[in-house]
């Protein structure tokens, strides 16, 4: 049932209609097992088969009744005929909702994992061609350690990894139905018949519900979905950072024909980066609403009804839109190796002081007194020297250095070493 959905976008998944088929769904479903259990007659559970709907009719019954299940059952029972009573036999209204929207999200499982898929591709391949582009690592905004483009990326794969176990754990455990009645006791229908429907819709039934499945299994996927946005939050500002015109690094494809300002012919700007920080705000928004829901009165209210009605919809398709953008981000990205070099001159050698100050604390300095004269010497450099060649002249140091140990400290030979070991690990990758 769920397999004809995986190739349908994410917003044909979330429309009125589709939530009245994932009712339908579970309505039909319900009929045909308490048909087989004796519970109606078989005859009514056939009829009910054929049942559709109309969402126009829906939305006039609802006009009279203010309460969109009676209206939606009404609905199809006359499609279905005198067997129509049938329909909703032994159901309070949130067995139907809850399970149906557990059919729902399921149904939204393989179109999301084809978009994470489709960015952890891109991270990998970007990653791969740019391991031994040496550049830049920067704390605070400012220059540290070498390091290389690709290595960089790497860290962006293995958290959209995280954040893809994240939401298949989440979906797993979100994978339940309940059929267990008005506070959740079976009063009327048989745990034995809400396995079964279960079962067929590819859930497993609640261990313990009131009227609603608990809410924390909502919270649980909006907060995963919340996790992802962060993440394409966190790549899309390293990407931002990077096309600055001071840094230039890296930047955003642009089309042909495409304009970045109505007044400044020039600009070229990250909007696509720029434009997915601002996803991952109302996906976090949507996370925060799903956990007040949790808090719902005795066996329940309605006060997390409304709320998910455009949470769930909006943070699905949200986050498969701010995924396969950020994947199309990705795929066209294009690199300044040059830039990169040219940047890290701006330092003046100052990027590789830490193995300076390791070195000479092996020649018998303490660190103290090593850390002390590379930070003076670093603070000191005047306009064209670099710290290599200081090191050779200067009285506090050039006893400790050769010109073979500057050039093996400044070569950056080093900041690569690990690169190419990650590079194998990272061509191992599924």
């Amino acid at each position: 049932m769920i397999d004809r959905y995986t190739r349908k976008e994410m917003g044909d998944l979330w429309t009125v209609e589709a939530r009245f088929e994932s009712l339908l769904a579970v309505e039909k479903t319900v009929a045909r097992v308490e048909a087989r259990h004796g519970l109606i007659p078989q005859q009514a559970a056939d009829d009910i088969q054929k049942g559709t709907f109309n969402v126009e009719r829906i939305l006039e019954i609802e006009q009279t009744t203010k309460h969109d299940i009676i209206a939606f059952v009404s609905c199809v029972a006359e499609t279905v005929g005198v067997n129509g009573r049938y329909i909703h036999y032994g159901l309070t209204s949130s067995d139907a909702l809850d399970t149906a929207l557990s059919v729902q999200i399921l149904r939204a499982k393989p179109v999301l994992m084809a978009s994470i898929d489709r960015l952890l591709a891109a991270l990998k391949k970007q990653a791969l061609e740019n391991m031994d582009v040496i550049c830049s690592g920067r704390t605070h905004g400012m220059h540290a350690e070498p390091t290389t483009f690709g290595y960089k990326l790497s860290g962006f794969y293995y958290e959209m990894r995280r954040h893809k176990e994240r939401i298949e754990n989440a979906f797993t455990q979100m994978a339940v139905g309940k059929l267990s009645g008005a506070v959740g006791t079976y009063s009327f229908l048989s745990p034995e018949i809400e396995r079964d429907v279960c079962k067929e819709l590819g859930l497993k039934p609640e261990s313990v519900a009131t009227q609603v499945v608990p809410r924390d299994r909502h919270a649980e996927v909006l907060t995963a979905l919340s996790f992802l946005g962060a993440g394409i939050e966190r790549l899309a500002v390293e990407i931002r950072h990077l096309q600055r015109t001071e840094v230039g690094e890296a930047r955003e494809g642009f089309t042909k024909g495409q304009k970045g300002s109505s007044a400044m012919p020039h600009k070229r700007n990250p909007i696509g980066s720029e434009n997915l920080t601002g996803c991952a705000r109302l996906l976090r928004g949507y996370a925060l609403a799903a956990m007040e829901n949790i808090a719902l009165w005795h066996e329940r209210d309605i006060s997390h009804s409304s709320v998910e009605r455009v949470a769930f919809p909006d943070a699905f398709i949200l986050a498969d839109y701010a995924t396969d953008r950020m994947a199309k981000i990705v795929e066209n990205l294009e690199i300044d190796s040059t830039r990169m070099k040219k940047n890290m001159e701006l330092s003046q050698g100052q990027l590789f002081s830490s193995h300076v100050l390791l070195h000479m604390v092996d020649k018998g300095l303490s660190r103290e007194e090593a850390y002390k004269i590379v930070q003076a010497l670093s603070h000191g450099l005047k306009e064209g020297e670099q710290l290599c060649d200081v090191l050779l002249t200067a009285k506090e140091t050039k006893e400790y250095f050769t010109s073979q140990d500057v050039t093996s400290i400044f070569s950056g030979e080093r900041h690569l070493k690990n690169s190419k070991k990650l590079k194998e690990t990272l061509r191992g990758e599924p």
